[in-house]
């Protein structure tokens, strides 16, 4: 998630610095936008090392000297509809008027009313100005719609008085933040195996069978669970992802490398979430050399034909013994349609154990679907 972290000017800017450090052990990508009041406290630098990223101090010029363009001019626009979250702390009394009657005239309060992200604001200022009915009434307002207000801490103050006015403790923003973004450490302890993206299963050293799986589910999975405090072990198929932040990869290509991987880490593991899309059918043996296109088609043939004989699903008689349908034979490869079917059958069998009919035509009169043939299985090369 992505947060732009407002500061302005006050004395209390120093402590903004700590923050974006709490807030990156969230897992939180932060950008800094500092009003011309707070870079008389702290450098714009400051930020930018501890960031790595660009910090915004200017409405319109995008670097500096360099006259504006329309990059810059809409910065502010692209900065609003990015971001997850506003957070501005420290808030002085000018930006909280600022805020509460819609002034736009820097690129902090332009960006207020730009964004449709939820907003947290922590004020810090004289305990006298905190307690004037004009301060109030802005915080008010800004309460009403909907802004998150940290309230801030009583204290020595540095102007040397002493009550409310200290920027609250950075834990208390950082637990506000984490409570907006919905961002819990309930799995703290925990060690999560993720299962994600597809699986591909050789026909020759060309060919091969997959399935369109991104492996978005399965990398959202494990990202959430580490935010949440999990240990997060992911065991991904081929996809073009980039894994989580802190999240341990363990690439894997076919259903048999995920099925040993999964093995082999899950003593290890609290919970295990499986999101991967493995692949449904893979082929008795792949060809060492390319199949000629020709030959393909004849084993395709060969395999429906085969396919045919075996899932014909006709009850055999030996000396009056009834014989388990074929289509519960032990396949090379047998698809979820067979098994669904069989269990149908054996549920019909027992329902009308006199019946005289073969358990597969049964199964079709209870579904009254009497004369339709069922879904033949589909058999690979």
């Amino acid at each position: 998630m992505k947060i732009a972290l407002g500061v302005s000017g006050g004395v209390a800017a120093y402590k903004a610095a700590e923050l974006v450090r709490r807030l990156q052990q969230e897992k939180l990508d932060v950008q800094v936008v500092m009003t011309r009041s707070a870079q008389e406290f702290v450098a714009p630098l400051t930020f930018a090392a501890l960031t790595g990223q660009k910090v915004i101090t200017e409405m319109f010029s995008a670097e500096a000297g360099a006259p504006a363009n329309v990059e810059s001019a809409i910065e502010h626009i692209a900065v609003a509809q990015r971001i997850d979250l506003l957070v501005i702390a420290p808030a002085t009394a000018n930006v909280l008027a600022k805020l509460a009657r819609g002034i736009a005239d820097d690129f902090l309060t332009t960006l207020h009313l730009a964004t449709t992200a939820p907003v947290v604001v922590a004020p810090a200022m004289n305990v006298n100005m905190w307690e004037h009915p004009a301060t109030q009434e802005n915080v008010e307002a800004l309460r009403a719609r909907g802004v998150r207000i940290v309230e801030p801490d009583e204290g020595y103050l540095a102007c040397g008085m002493t009550g409310a006015g200290r920027l609250a403790g950075v834990e208390a923003i950082a637990r506000a933040v984490c409570e907006v973004l919905g961002i819990r450490h309930d799995f703290d302890g925990e060690t999560a195996l993720v299962t994600a993206g597809p699986t591909c299963e050789d026909l020759d050293p060309v060919r091969f069978l997959t399935n369109r799986s991104s492996g978005k589910m399965g990398y959202a999975l494990a990202d959430a669970a580490g935010r949440r405090g999990a240990r997060v072990i992911l065991i991904s198929g081929p996809t073009a992802l980039e894994p989580p932040a802190g999240v341990e990869l363990v690439s894997v290509r076919t259903t048999e490398e995920m099925y040993r991987a999964v093995l082999e880490r899950a003593t290890e593991c609290t919970v295990v979430i499986k999101a991967a899309a493995v692949a449904d059918y893979r082929p008795v043996s792949p060809h060492s050399k390319k199949l000629d296109r020709s030959r393909l088609r004849a084993r395709a043939r060969e395999a429906a034909g085969q396919a045919r004989r075996l899932d014909c699903g006709q009850r055999r008689h030996t000396r009056g013994r009834r014989v388990r349908p074929r289509n519960q034979y032990r396949l090379p490869l047998r698809s979820g349609w067979t098994r669904a079917f069989a269990a149908a059958d054996e549920q019909v069998r027992r329902r009308q154990p006199h019946s005289r009919r073969s358990p597969p035509a049964a199964a079709r009169l209870a579904a009254g679907a009497h004369g339709r043939r069922r879904p033949r299985t589909r058999h690979l090369i």
